[in-house]
């Protein structure tokens, strides 16, 4: 006799819902795991490989820069270098001089002679290195020779040169502006004897000589620029002046900003070209800059020590002032 079926209608009890599965928590110790800590041979390393080039640097650099700093609080001449001992004075070089407003005018004129100079430098670099990227290989490569011979001359040869092109009697010069332009006033005019003018001489001098650098830089810079970006803003309707505002420039602006850095600390120490034209005539005290004045405190060396240091001082704010502005663009 077979078992009864069960009814299709029967009512199987419910199901009870399955509770969700729930990885364990890992433990806090193995979620905040401190981070392991290199060797110390490792981490020394890199240091370590510094080391090399450290020690001469601060041999011909950091020993200079004590002596001089030890010296501008001491009592040292003439007589210090034959074997007299040097006497402490403390800041009384510095105070001498900081309250000298000579001193203050030489600092004055050297700080506006080396903005002057770096902007003017940095304005016609940019503006050749543009154009060596427009003109064709020919004019090219004659404006890169031109360049790299004015680079490569000699300061001194340079300097005659332009003493001559400069000269009251027989200058291209005073010719060029007394015959063709007819300033009969400019004829027989001596450059260097005014001061106005002869910061004149020296700032086209000292951009001459510096222009050369600017332009490699920047034109080895400017080649980096994608040429596919430069495509894609012509094709947007960007001109040849947007597309090196906006797009050329911004994308070398390290660059520029690296070489401006380097014309004012370079222009702010210059110092043969100033003593060359005082040498050919000028007024000495009337066109001291940082540089030769310190050189004419060579017979006093605890004040040139100081006027050195003070000079440092001014460098590394007008450095740091201009890092500060640098990084502030970059962010």
């Amino acid at each position: 006799m077979s078992a009864p079926r069960t009814s299709s209608s029967t009512v199987l009890p419910p199901v009870p819902p399955r509770a969700p599965i729930v990885a364990p928590a890992a433990p806090e110790a193995a979620v905040r795991r401190p981070p392991r800590r290199r060797p110390i041979r490792a981490r020394l390393g890199p240091y370590l490989l510094l080391v090399p080039a450290l020690i001469p640097i601060a041999v011909g650099l950091g020993y200079p820069l004590v002596r001089q700093f030890v010296l501008s609080f001491q009592e040292y001449g003439l007589a210090q270098q034959f074997g007299q001992p040097a006497e402490w004075v403390g800041l009384r070089n510095y105070a001498e001089l900081l309250s000298d407003p000579y001193v203050w005018g030489v600092i004055a004129r050297s700080i506006a002679f080396c903005l002057v100079n770096a902007a003017l430098t940095m304005a016609v670099g940019i503006a050749l290195a543009v154009l060596m990227t427009r003109v064709g290989r020919a004019a090219r490569i004659t404006l890169q020779v031109g360049l790299l011979l004015a680079w490569g001359t000699p300061v001194l040869a340079t300097m005659t040169v332009w003493q001559w092109l400069f000269d009251s009697q027989y200058g291209v010069i005073n010719w060029l502006l007394a015959e063709p332009l007819g300033a009969e006033g400019m004829r027989q005019h001596s450059w260097i004897i005014e001061p106005a003018s002869f910061y004149f001489v020296a700032t086209v001098i000292v951009v001459w000589m510096s222009v050369p650098f600017v332009v490699f830089t920047v034109y080895a810079g400017l080649l980096q620029v994608p040429e596919e970006c430069m495509e894609a803003a012509q094709l947007d309707g960007a001109n040849a002046w947007q597309r090196l505002r906006y797009l050329s420039l911004p994308m070398v602006k390290p660059v520029l900003l690296v070489v401006g850095l380097l014309q004012v600390i370079w222009d702010l120490r210059v110092f043969t070209q100033i003593y060359v034209l005082q040498r050919a005539g000028a007024p000495t005290r009337e066109t001291h800059l940082l540089g030769t004045f310190i050189y004419s405190l060579s017979k006093e060396f605890s004040l040139a020590g100081a006027m050195a240091t003070i000079m440092l001082v001014i460098t590394l704010a007008l450095t740091v002032f201009y890092i500060r502005r640098m990084l502030r663009d970059d962010v």
